[in-house]
């Protein structure tokens, strides 16, 4: 009896010792997510094209470019939907990593918060008119996915994982504004700015 739990209890104490080593590693891996990141052109989804599939696919008819539409061509729109724009097109992001949120800055000093302290969001009716962005995000595994609730109603679902040991990011976006009836699905890669 006594040989049976002293092995249950060394059981017991290896398990606690092994837990605590992954929640330190998981730890260790959520800081690699913080620092500053460029975008990856080349690796990446044309965010553009992207916007014509989700729109042909609502049956909308879409312009021909002959002589080029340029860049970012579905860049721009109601403030509402600015979110949706930084996720899409901007070049840079920021990862500041905090309790209770997470801080994500883009391109001209745009910055959002994302909550991962498990509140959601509530609006009383006297508020709707200062309704701003609001984003949630939790951890599965070594993925941070974030929900993000824009101004006009829609929703974008967020998964970023890292990749090539740590030196890029992959963000995988379901973009589903608040006017269409199907999504805008893109990949995004980013390469990490080496620190100053």
């Amino acid at each position: 009896m006594l040989f049976h739990t002293l092995r249950t209890t060394l059981a017991l104490l290896l398990a606690l010792t092994f837990l605590g080593a992954s929640m330190h590693l998981a730890a260790q891996d959520r800081q690699a997510f913080a620092g500053d990141w460029v975008f990856n052109k080349d690796l990446s989804d044309n965010a553009d094209k992207q916007v014509e599939r989700a729109l042909r696919a609502m049956g909308q008819k879409i312009d021909r470019c002959w002589f080029g539409c340029g860049e970012d061509r579905y860049r721009g729109g109601p403030e509402e939907q600015e979110l949706y724009d930084r996720l899409s097109y901007d070049k840079s992001l920021h990862i500041a990593l905090g309790e209770p949120e997470y801080v994500f800055t883009y391109d001209d000093g745009y910055t959002r918060s994302v909550y991962t302290d498990g509140r959601s969001q509530s609006v009383s009716l006297t508020g709707l008119d200062e309704v701003e962005d609001f984003s949630m995000g939790h951890w599965e595994g070594n993925r941070l996915l974030v929900e993000a609730r824009p101004r006009d109603g829609g929703f974008a679902n967020e998964t970023y994982t890292l990749q090539q040991g740590g030196s890029q990011l992959r963000v995988e976006l379901y973009i589903r504004p608040g006017a269409f009836t199907e999504p805008v699905t893109i990949v995004r890669v980013y390469d990490r700015m080496p620190s100053p």
